[in-house]
């Protein structure tokens, strides 16, 4: 039997998690900035969070959801195929997974955060 303890943020991740958090892409530093400090409909997210043995973007535990943001690395088909694997993972364990090119974040936050808020348990817009 798999507890929540031991598939959220396993200590053998720990040194990757603080990693990515301090060399966040400027589309992740971006979109933290409306997420963080449950400033988002006070909801409360967390930043490079690991799931089992993966590290998703941005994490959200009332909600069960997960937020993705894909740069120009997962446009290939070895990324793609491994985003895929990641994604079924999650979704079996009951994540709901939502992804955005980065390239949203600065072109269209505002629809970003709208689908975002969109995928919580009671829709706020």
């Amino acid at each position: 039997m798999v507890t929540n303890q031991s598939l959220h943020n396993k200590i053998q991740l720990k040194a990757r998690r603080q990693e990515l958090r301090k060399n966040l892409t400027p589309a992740e530093a971006f979109l933290w900035k409306h997420l963080k400090a449950k400033q988002f409909y006070g909801k409360r997210f967390t930043k490079q969070h690991s799931i089992g043995n993966y590290i998703v973007d941005f994490y959200c535990a009332s909600e069960k959801l997960v937020i993705e943001l894909d740069g120009e690395v997962h446009n290939n088909t070895k990324a793609e195929s491994y985003d895929d694997i990641r994604t079924d993972y999650l979704r079996a364990l009951g994540y709901l997974v939502i992804r955005f090119e980065n390239k949203m974040m600065f072109d269209n936050l505002q629809s970003v955060l709208q689908e975002i808020s969109s995928h919580f348990k009671k829709p706020y817009l």
